[in-house]
């Protein structure tokens, strides 16, 4: 959907290029480009997550999304230098700026389909926990802001004022790069298996919920793609079987499941606490998982 949006969106935008020689137009359309290109590698990212597990691959192929991530962090950099570059030659070789009314009507455009497949990509991102979909989304918002400013730099030739437009060339390119930090940022966090310290607190709270458990020790999280693990440990009272000691990490992982709906699978490990300091030992434990 938004490959087609986007591509659509920069052909039209080309066309006004092409007539009127606005750089300021050329760079958003260039970005524009390289953002319907970066459908692309996400869909075959997902494509390739959705390969069951295999012995070399016993998480599955979901690290996929955030090679997909380093490679759209890679297009932004690229078109947002590219767009710098032919700013900065018309700013130093000045020409004019024909059919500015086009360039505005080709701004708007540009700002309304980055906004719809923002929109869309930030939705879908946050429905199935893809943080590279998501950071791709923001990417897209941001280039409706740059569109908007295309047509206030065609406002501005048309005030009297032709250097405006590469300047807000210029200004484009600057935005872009301040978008990549935030985008990479997001991608680094990812794959350096970070998580919302909120999910974590909520896999304990749901896990002290449960009757029967005493404590709940170290809690493990991390994203394959868009897809969420958990692991914990968690202390019991009393001395239990191991029938009543699967039980309740049964209900350990249901109740997690209930609290943090989307979660992919959790590892549930039971450990008898100690009646004197309701600390729990470290011999023997338990796993629970969906079949």
């Amino acid at each position: 959907m938004s490959l087609v949006i986007l591509a659509v969106t920069a052909a039209l935008q080309l066309v006004v290029v092409a007539v009127s020689g606005s750089v300021a137009l050329l760079s958003d359309t260039i970005h524009n480009f390289a953002d319907a290109s970066t459908a692309l590698p996400l869909w075959v990212a997902f494509a390739i997550g959705r390969r069951a597990p295999s012995r070399r691959y016993t998480y599955g192929y979901g690290r996929a999304e955030d090679i997909a991530g380093l490679f759209v962090l890679l297009m932004i950099g690229g078109s947002a230098t590219l767009a710098a570059w032919e700013s900065i030659t018309r700013l130093l070789d000045p020409r004019p700026v024909e059919h500015a009314w086009w360039v505005l009507g080709a701004g708007v455009l540009g700002a309304a389909g980055n906004e719809f497949v923002a929109r869309y990509r930030i939705r879908a991102g946050r429905r199935i926990g893809s943080a590279t979909l998501v950071a791709d989304g923001v990417h897209a918002r941001t280039d409706a802001l740059t569109s908007l400013a295309v047509a206030v730099g065609a406002i501005a030739v048309l005030a009297g004022y032709p250097r405006a437009d590469a300047l807000v060339g210029i200004i484009i390119s600057a935005m872009i790069l301040l978008m990549l930090k935030d985008t990479s940022l997001a991608i680094y966090r990812r794959m350096m298996d970070a998580v919302d310290p909120g999910l974590v607190g909520r896999a304990e709270q749901a896990a002290m919920q449960v009757v029967g458990v005493r404590a709940v020790g170290q809690v493990r999280m991390r994203w394959v793609g868009h897809r969420l693990y958990a692991d914990l440990d968690i202390a019991l009272d009393g001395h239990r079987d191991m029938d009543s000691s699967h039980g309740i990490a049964e209900e350990v992982r249901r109740q997690i499941a209930h609290q943090i709906p989307g979660i992919e699978d959790v590892v549930v490990q039971t450990h008898p606490a100690s009646a004197s300091t309701g600390r729990d030992h470290t011999t023997g434990h338990h796993e629970a998982h969906p079949a």
